[in-house]
């Protein structure tokens, strides 16, 4: 019980900059044995950010909630996961070889790529958010951070990890995460969709699905797998995928 809770903090350490008790003996793989938390602190942040959408909506109407909740979670995690987005369609998009789309990633700067996808992801995730009912909103803004990250770890079993720089944001185990691992993640990220209609619930896993396998197989196809960046835009892209899917059915 002791290691889980240190997974636990380890990946809420990792994933956003809320304050954590200091881990003691800190190991490299302990990142991805965290994985399976990964959608538990998807929704540890979602959660926080629904709060802040259903009291902004209780003063404000349309996008003023939405918008707050999103910028919620954007302080909670530093824009960790759309940093990851910008620098992967920068890379994806922009470079003629594995190796220079990789080194696009690593630059610090945002090109129009980047620019363009954090505009229309976070522009359609605002727009989808401010088109349902205070609750529903919520419950589709938790939901899809849990989604999310799911996404992000499957992908981490899925594709080889193709990076070995020192500066990584994220270099995996050898052993890579671990099938029964992704059980545990789906198994923490799914369970708010039984709080939504069935067929939303269905909508929302097979959309965020479509969105999260077609940018790793367009990762595969361009850098022969993952880094930490794709990581990132696989979580927003299904986390828009999966408001996308809710939205349909509880609009």
């Amino acid at each position: 019980m002791g290691r889980q809770v240190q997974l636990l903090l380890c990946a809420v350490q990792f994933l956003t900059r809320l304050p954590t008790p200091s881990l003691r003996g800190f190991e490299p793989d302990w990142i991805t044995r965290s994985a399976r938390y990964f959608p538990l602190v998807g929704l540890l942040v979602g959660g926080l950010g629904a709060l802040v959408l259903l009291a902004a909506a209780q003063i404000w109407n349309g996008w003023v909630p939405a918008l707050l909740a999103l910028g919620a979670g954007l302080l909670l995690t530093g824009g960790f996961h759309e940093d990851g987005l910008a620098d992967a369609a920068d890379g994806l998009g922009g470079g003629q070889t594995p190796e220079r789309r990789l080194e696009i990633m690593k630059d610090s700067r945002v090109g129009t790529y980047g620019v363009l996808a954090l505009i229309v992801v976070l522009g359609a995730k605002a727009a989808t958010l401010a088109s349902l009912a205070p609750m529903d909103a919520a419950l589709a803004l938790l939901a899809a951070h849990g989604i999310g990250r799911l996404a992000a770890v499957a992908t981490m079993t899925a594709l080889p990890h193709v990076s070995d720089r020192a500066d990584a944001k994220y270099k995996p185990a050898p052993d890579g995460v671990k099938p029964l691992e992704v059980l545990v993640a789906a198994i923490l990220g799914l369970w708010p969709l039984l709080l939504a209609p069935p067929i939303g619930a269905l909508a929302a896993v097979g959309l965020a699905a479509v969105f999260a396998v077609a940018m790793a197989l367009l990762a595969r196809r361009l850098i022969g797998g993952y880094v930490g960046d794709v990581l990132g835009a696989v979580e927003q892209l299904a986390e828009l995928g999966a408001l996308l899917g809710l939205a349909a059915v509880l609009a």
